[in-house]
């Protein structure tokens, strides 16, 4: 099944019943019209007031999320946290999960928003045009998922692609950060580079990457540097001057600290 048909038949079924439906459509028709002999007044509950819910409140995803990630031990134990993490709804949607790609223990982490269709196909990030050009702004610097002497590694604040590309939601964010810190703890990045402007907010509490990029300022207790996404670069190519400008800055924190 397509992953938009999945959400495409979620929402559609939460606009019917903020409309009012209550019940399916039997096999057999019914006269809502007609008048019964006799109505059947409804049979008080002993211990309960007030309306039903639709639904029962479901746990504290959040708390939940947070001590699954901290039984991590290694980043092995990490993936298989997050695929056994089951209240994501992007999840059900998704081909793969997206959990990271270049070289672990890497001095730059790279955080990204979250798969787009390539890399939900191939399950790893930075694979579509965004990820060539992510690579081509690297190997300027002489930096690589897997070069020999300056590698970076890569993941996302998501590690499931929302439906149609659309942004992630708060929520959504809330619920996988405990494991995005948890990942920074266990990969253990001496620098991040924030790409983007939901992983700004999810890492930084702000969004505004113009206002923001080019800014070295701090994110789980790691030097951070916010930058451009390389799909805006490919939208809007005039602001490729200050990505080289920020690649630069990258280049000089690593090598003079």
């Amino acid at each position: 099944m397509e992953s938009v048909d999945y959400h495409q038949a979620l929402a559609l079924l939460h606009w019917q019943i903020e409309l009012g439906a209550t019940e399916a459509i039997c096999d057999a028709p019914v006269n809502r019209y007609e008048v019964p002999a006799a109505v059947e007044k409804p049979k008080a509950q002993k211990g309960k007031s007030g309306p039903v819910p639709l639904t029962a409140q479901g746990p504290d995803v959040v708390a939940e999320a947070t001590q699954a990630a901290a039984g991590a031990a290694t980043l092995d134990e990490l993936r298989a946290a997050m695929a056994a993490f089951e209240h994501c709804e992007l999840k059900r949607g998704a081909r793969k999960m997206v959990f990271s790609d270049g070289t672990p223990g890497a001095r730059v982490m790279i955080v990204g928003e979250a798969p787009g269709r390539d890399e939900d196909r191939e399950g790893r990030p930075f694979v579509g045009r965004a990820g060539v050009l992510l690579d081509k702004m690297l190997a300027a610097i002489d930096m690589g998922r897997h070069h020999q002497t300056s590698p970076v590694y890569i993941t996302n604040v998501l590690p499931w692609r929302p439906p149609q590309n659309r942004d992630p939601k708060p929520d959504e964010i809330a619920m996988m950060k405990p494991f995005l810190a948890r990942h920074i703890a266990l990969a253990k990045p001496e620098v991040l580079v924030i790409v983007g402007n939901w992983s700004a907010q999810a890492l930084l509490g702000k969004r505004g990457i113009t206002r923001l990029r080019g800014q070295w300022t701090q994110a789980e207790g790691l030097p951070a540097l916010p930058m451009f996404h390389p799909a805006y670069l490919l939208r809007s190519p005039e602001f490729k001057r200050e990505a080289w400008a920020d690649l630069l800055s990258l280049k000089a924190k690593l090598t003079h600290g």
